[in-house]
């Protein structure tokens, strides 16, 4: 499975309305889980950001919320963003327009947010630009860094690796809320969390709200 770790710059400039990096400053990070919210996965993920006294972005799949509404209110109650990140995990390249728009707009009354991340990080120019153009001014929001937790082929130590080689203010690093990560997520963030304090970083929630 390839992907590049870290995004490079020439598909940034394809995409330059999508959100690649927040701004570098006071020593901020943007942690941010994909897929959820899972009854498991996401307490655990909850419980650590909680304990290092860290914030995050969770984008969330609108049937998961529909199943596990009491988690999803927990990612909510406890401070942190929450992302549309439709509600079937829809592949904005393989999917027709008008059932994509409707997918988001399925999620979006769930969650009520502004933030939006496509499913693979698949979608047409068209698809992106008609949500950061609609009435809900949506934000797509990328990442910088891919912590490759979703790569069966990637041992944890790797994972761990990809993340904690680009702990950098304002990079949006991805991580994933999943049972399909479950294993390398529960070995890599801990120990980034740890990594971070040491070094004076936090992770900060993606809001444009106050902007």
């Amino acid at each position: 499975m390839f992907y590049p770790v870290l995004t490079p710059r020439w598909l940034q400039r394809i995409y330059p309305s999508c959100v690649w990096k927040m701004p570098a400053a006071n020593n901020k990070v943007y942690l941010t889980f994909d897929d959820g919210p899972h009854p498991e996965i996401t307490p655990f993920v909850l419980d650590y950001l909680r304990s290092y006294e860290m914030k995050a972005t969770f984008f969330c799949i609108g049937n998961n919320v529909q199943q596990y509404p009491d988690v999803f209110d927990q990612v909510k109650a406890e401070g942190h963003s929450i992302g549309n990140h439709t509600y079937n995990h829809f592949n904005g390249w393989k999917t027709k327009d008008g059932s994509y728009f409707e997918n988001i707009i399925k999620a979006h009354e769930l969650m009520k947010t502004d933030l939006f991340r496509p499913p693979y990080g698949r979608a047409t120019h068209f698809q992106m630009n008609s949500l950061i153009n609609s009435p809900a001014q949506m934000k797509v929001i990328m990442w910088t860094v891919l912590s490759g937790d979703f790569d069966p082929s990637l041992t944890k130590e790797a994972c761990l690796k990809n993340v904690t080689d680009n702990l950098v203010p304002g990079n949006i690093i991805v991580f994933h809320d999943s049972k399909k990560a479950e294993e390398k997520l529960k070995y890599a963030l801990p120990l980034v969390l740890e990594l971070m304090k040491k070094n004076g970083l936090k992770s900060e929630k993606i809001s444009f709200k106050n902007a």
